[in-house]
């Protein structure tokens, strides 16, 4: 049982997935949205996303062409929902996850992801 425990703490335990859980708790967003703010290669983002989503953080969802990611409504474990709810409490006036919330404002997806 400390085991499961200890993946949730694992899969915080990088600053980009805390920026990725941060931007998407803005909106849904795409892995070239979160690429494109991150600096960060697609295939690095792509394995941050899946520490996420296997850990309960994060869903996705197909639209089109693109596979959104967006914060889980219902995760399958209350440690989860308990650390997605005080998040804003830890990490809110971080000026890393500010700017990056600022940069999501001026990314559009139809242009970078056809790059």
């Amino acid at each position: 049982m400390l085991k499961e425990k200890t993946k949730i703490f694992k899969a915080l335990s990088d600053p980009n997935r805390l920026r990725i859980i941060k931007m998407l708790q803005t909106k849904k967003l795409c892995v070239c949205e979160i690429t494109e703010v991150l600096q960060l290669a697609t295939s690095t983002v792509s394995k941050h996303l899946s520490i996420l989503r296997d850990n309960g953080f994060i869903v996705e969802e197909k639209d089109g062409k693109w596979i959104n990611y967006y914060i889980n409504p219902t995760p399958f474990d209350e440690r989860v929902s308990s650390i997605l709810g005080s998040l804003d409490f830890w990490i809110s006036d971080d000026s890393v996850t500010n700017k990056d919330k600022t940069s999501l404002i001026n990314i559009d997806r139809k242009i970078i992801c056809c790059k």
